[in-house]
């Protein structure tokens, strides 16, 4: 795991000349927690949210500097990036990085406030990994600028993760899975999550969200050439907190008949603004869809314990292995698993014929399911002590990459970020 990738080019510590900000980009959805030694270095990251490009980030500061991020990650996720303060002698910066780097998640990055300025530490610091070394006093505008530089400078990485959910069999729930798993993300992991319903003439989000926006993916996928990142925010719907939706307009007014690449663009716009991105793929196979699989991160497949879903599952499974040879192989869930006197196929053994990773088996629940449908509501939110949310959850942790399903928390089995690397002098 790596904060960021090591940028050679990168010149010794120094401040910006001058403050021109015009024309830059807004920063996209991310999260990000200070960690300040000092309250007027907490008042500094904290005046850093009032510049413009800083309008969708959520910012907290805290207490406690290298050690208490340490304190901190032992128990909670990390987010999209940590600004440290750090007092420590430079002999002593790389041991409290290797400390702070074994409680933080894969795609964290990193940025540190140090009170020596000295190029050496800045180039070695660069060169494992820290995504930005800025020497105290700073200003305001060289934080948001050194943020801007990671996440919306031309060229940066896409800071999304996109997941997409499919059914192997109409009915089989792949979009109360795919929304329950998002409200999961955003919920336990506080990082924004936006779900783009792609099943547009019978699509479900808007439902299942208690919502009924007067814009959605329709008009997104209309707009075509013209949609861009601030007209995608004008379309989306919150729904909750940390979630926001494209939602289907689910009716029948007209047909929906698409051409291979006609949700590329969003998708690729999503990617640029929000951590997660969950889409909901309707039961069907197109050259769109069979483009969309072919081009996002990650693919679950949700399928019923039956001889039907797991044709299809296998089928699905194969192709999708074919369009993507060296990309993740898609993943598993097994749902309404238990329904009463049915004949089924025990979840290991129908991964096993998948030859798929099983991720997730959700017993068959139809008093809560249903309950939480018609009030347009999570499973979370009808029934939080219900075992099935740690199902969600552990779902949510690896598709995001956080974990794998036997494992709990931030493990071994987790790519370390780069920084960890550091050597001692």
């Amino acid at each position: 795991m790596s904060f960021l990738a090591p940028n050679k080019d990168k010149k010794p510590v120094e401040e910006p000349a001058g403050d021109v900000v015009g024309g830059a980009r807004l920063l996209p959805r991310i999260t990000i927690q200070a960690f300040c030694e000092h309250s007027q270095t907490a008042e500094l990251v904290e005046a850093a949210v009032h510049d413009r490009r800083m309008s969708k980030v959520a910012l907290t500061t805290h207490n406690g500097g290298l050690d208490g991020a340490i304190e901190s990650y032992k128990s909670n996720p990390t987010p999209n990036l940590i600004i440290v303060e750090t007092s420590l002698p430079v002999e002593d910066i790389p041991a409290a990085l290797d400390r702070l780097a074994e409680v933080c998640d894969a795609s964290t990055r990193l940025i540190v406030l140090g009170h020596i300025n000295d190029v050496l530490l800045y180039r070695e610091l660069i060169r494992s990994g820290v995504s930005e070394y800025l020497v105290l006093p700073t200003t305001a505008l060289s934080i948001v600028n050194a943020i801007a530089d990671l996440f919306a400078a031309e060229g940066a990485a896409p800071i999304g993760r996109t997941v997409g959910f499919i059914s192997a069999k109409g009915g089989a729930g792949s979009s109360t899975v795919s929304h329950n798993v998002a409200w999961a993300i955003s919920q336990n992991l506080r990082q924004d999550v936006l779900i783009l319903d792609l099943d547009l003439p019978f699509g479900t989000a808007g439902l299942n969200f208690n919502q009924d926006p007067p814009h959605g993916i329709a008009d997104a996928v209309t707009a075509s050439a013209k949609v861009d990142s601030t007209m995608l925010d004008r379309l989306m719907s919150k729904a909750a907190n940390h979630i926001n939706l494209l939602t289907a307009p689910a009716m029948l007014d007209k047909t929906f008949d698409f051409g291979e690449r006609d949700f590329e663009q969003i998708v690729e716009l999503s990617q640029k603004t929000t951590p997660v991105v969950i889409l909901d793929i309707p039961h069907t196979w197109t050259s769109w869809v069979r483009h969309t699989l072919a081009t996002i991160d990650e693919i679950v497949i949700v399928a019923e314990p039956d001889l039907a879903n797991l044709r299809n599952a296998k089928n699905l499974s194969d192709s999708i292995k074919a369009l993507r040879p060296n990309e993740s192989q898609p993943m598993l869930v097994v749902n309404k698993v238990g329904v009463p006197k049915r004949p089924e196929i025990s979840p290991q053994e129908f991964a096993t014929s998948v030859e798929c990773q099983l991720i997730g088996q959700i017993a068959f629940d139809a008093a809560t399911f249903g309950t939480a449908a018609n009030n347009g509501q999570m499973l979370a939110e009808v029934a939080a002590n219900n075992r099935i949310n740690d199902i969600f959850r552990a779902i949510g942790m690896q598709v995001t990459g956080r974990s794998v399903p036997e494992a709990a928390g931030k493990s071994g089995n987790l790519k370390l970020p780069s920084f960890l690397k550091l050597k001692k002098a």
